[in-house]
């Protein structure tokens, strides 16, 4: 196995603009962590699809993949990496895993995220598996991306949950030592550049592909392709018990659930977003708010149905904390709306929202079924696991131990900690870059910085070790 450990190397962020200082979301040095891959590259490139996958009529139709960004072994790798990495927020300790955890399908389990200082997101967090097969190809639940590569990109940039410039995550990411192998395999060069972050990112998600639940094992006993009829589904699987059975067939049944006019099998994705009868807010109206289109007022993205078990809290705002909840806002909870999906309705455009009047086993039974749909491989498989490995966690230096005076100064500043075991000690200062202008190494209590090297302007100046740190903003005037 490889694994990389590296000392902590230091990159803060701030800019002057017109002798003022603006700040950005305090930007912190990337930290050092232990990344754990197999010697050869695990296969994302080449995963076999079950023929009745394989089989769907059109299949390339729903694929989204642009040609530029096919996905190889190496580049959704590198993607694995950035998706787990808290280097990507701004004080390291957001990556994309942290709202989107494999053990739940690439969802979260909080309503509204949390971003790298505590604020809340504004959508729920929705589960990417089978991102690949929708075919809109625009993502969000309001669809404002208009490829997946653009969405990896735009978490990271939003102030509340990542907080990055993309500039400064170049320069903060090229700050470490494993990036540029792996952008080197990925890519043919160690050149670390945003359209790379986006695409590697991109491949990563778009293999997430999810083959082995009891539904799948089912369904590979039944002839008949995907989109070739609903004959398939109309036959008991035989490795279903007689409840998840009745689900299915609630599911599949135009005349009853009819769930499969929108959760299209197998991928159980839909062809485009969908108005599902919430009482949408006004401050919230999904596609329509970002296009003007009145007629998509209302409308959301529709994530697959995959591993929907455990991907809870449900629907754009996460209103929904169960399965049966969310089956029984189907069965009697739909409100009407100018723009409600047409299979929601009881007949034409005008008429009034359907209800199923489902009895309470057969609303048992669908939720049932809905549980077949349960990868718990993919919710484990390496492929799409955490590759960093647990370190001892760096220890912050107290600010009472780590003091700095004068602070502003011109000829020079006192540097102060406490040190009573005479530990080893460096001490650097940075520009606004991250650049090292300066470094020691002491185990002196207390060090003089003579400055006949600074000109005036704001720098930083950090003191560490193996296992301690701290940073302190310095002004020369």
């Amino acid at each position: 196995m490889k694994k990389w450990k590296f000392p902590i190397i230091a990159f803060l962020s701030f800019f002057l603009l017109n002798t003022t200082l603006i700040l950005k979301p305090p930007l912190l040095p990337p930290t050092n962590p232990c990344l754990e891959l197999p010697d050869e590259y695990l296969n994302y490139q080449d995963i076999e699809l079950p023929p009745y996958i394989g089989n769907i009529p059109n299949l390339d139709v729903f694929d989204n993949t642009p040609a530029n960004n096919f996905i190889t072994n190496e580049a959704a790798t590198l993607g694995r990496v950035l998706f787990y990495d808290k280097n990507m927020s701004a004080n390291n300790t957001i990556s994309c895993a942290s709202c989107h955890l494999q053990e739940f399908g690439f969802t979260d389990t909080l309503q509204l995220s949390q971003g790298f200082e505590g604020g809340s997101t504004g959508r729920n967090s929705m589960n990417l598996s089978h991102a690949k097969y929708y075919e809109p190809a625009s993502f969000f639940w309001d669809q404002r991306a208009a490829t997946l590569e653009d969405q990896t990109l735009m978490p990271i940039q939003d102030l509340v949950e990542m907080g990055m410039d993309l500039d400064d995550l170049i320069l903060k990411l090229e700050a470490t030592d494993y990036y540029p192998d792996l952008f080197e395999d990925a890519f043919g060069s160690n050149i670390l550049t945003v359209d790379r972050i986006s695409r590697a990112l991109a491949q990563f998600i778009r293999s997430m592909e999810s083959y082995g639940s009891k539904y799948d094992e089912g369904r590979a006993t039944i002839v008949g392709p995907g989109q070739g009829g609903l004959a398939p589904f109309r036959l008991d699987f035989p490795n279903f018990t007689s409840q998840e059975n009745l689900g299915k067939s609630i599911f599949y049944d135009p005349e009853i659930g009819n769930c499969a006019s929108c959760h299209t099998p197998d991928l159980f994705v839909a062809p485009g977003p969908r108005n599902n009868g919430l009482d949408v807010v006004y401050d919230d109206n999904g596609v329509g708010a970002v296009t003007g289109n009145l007629q998509e007022y209302g409308l959301f993205k529709v994530p697959s149905l995959r591993n929907v078990e455990l991907s809870g809290p449900y629907m754009h705002d996460g209103r929904f904390e169960t399965l049966e909840e969310v089956v029984e806002h189907y069965n009697s909870g739909v409100q009407n709306h100018p723009n409600l999906g047409p299979q929601l309705r009881v007949a034409g455009p005008n008429s009034p929202p359907k209800v199923l009047n489902l009895s309470e086993d057969e609303k048992m039974a669908l939720v049932a079924f809905l549980k077949t749909l349960t990868d718990h491989n993919f919710l484990s498989d390496d492929r799409w696991s955490d590759p960093f490995c647990e370190i001892t966690s760096t220890h912050v230096i107290e600010k009472n131990k780590f003091q700095v005076y004068p602070n502003p100064f011109t000829q020079g500043t006192q540097v102060d900690f406490v040190n009573p075991n005479a530990v080893q000690y460096n001490l650097r200062i940075f520009d606004y870059q991250g650049k090292v202008l300066w470094e020691v190494t002491t185990i002196d209590n207390s060090y003089y910085i003579q400055n006949d090297f600074l000109l005036p302007g704001i720098y930083f100046l950090q003191i560490d070790n193996d296992n301690s740190k701290g940073i302190e903003k310095i002004v020369v005037q």
